[in-house]
């Protein structure tokens, strides 16, 4: 009986059926409203989560590099020592080759520094050395390579820097 009751209290007045389909039309623009607002929100967030995940994968494949570098760097230090053994020092170039190529594919990429000015966005100055030779702030020499990941920095480039001779 409870049910008939409220059911009635909602019901608008028969005897206007004009005021009723106004109530119902704007009964309906408020539901469409709050349709389309809801959609909105859900492809929003869908769009939120996707570009989340997305930077999530990123940094752990960054993280990943990054943990890498320091084998990268044993394989360029090793391959710089001289050895008599040639079929050693070929095996070992195909792995760097291989290793190298491999980390260059997943978004690796070194900075270029020998002969380019020095800047500290990218380079990490460790020495300097007085020189008339080259223009003032140009990296003379490559200490440790620097890299990019995807265009971010993963690594500065440790360097030595040319300063002007002083005078005495």
């Amino acid at each position: 009986m409870s049910e008939q009751t409220t059911t009635e209290a909602q019901a608008p007045d028969p005897s206007d059926p004009q005021k009723e389909l106004d109530q119902l039309a704007a009964e309906k623009a408020e539901l469409q409203d709050r349709l389309l607002r809801a959609q909105a929100e859900f492809q929003n967030f869908r769009k939120r989560t996707e570009k989340e995940r997305g930077e999530l994968f990123e940094f752990a494949s960054m993280e990943a590099v990054r943990a890498m570098l320091p084998v990268l760097d044993d394989f360029e230090r090793s391959l710089k020592v001289e050895s008599s053994d040639k079929e050693y020092v070929k095996g070992m170039e195909l792995i760097y080759q291989r290793f190298y190529e491999g980390l260059k594919k997943l978004g690796l990429e070194p900075i270029v520094s020998q002969g380019q000015p020095f800047d500290p966005h990218v380079h990490h100055a460790v020495d300097s050395a007085e020189t008339d030779e080259v223009p003032a702030d140009t990296v003379l020499e490559e200490f440790q390579r620097g890299y990019n990941f995807k265009g971010r920095m993963l690594r500065p480039a440790m360097v030595k820097v040319a300063v002007h001779p002083q005078a005495k």
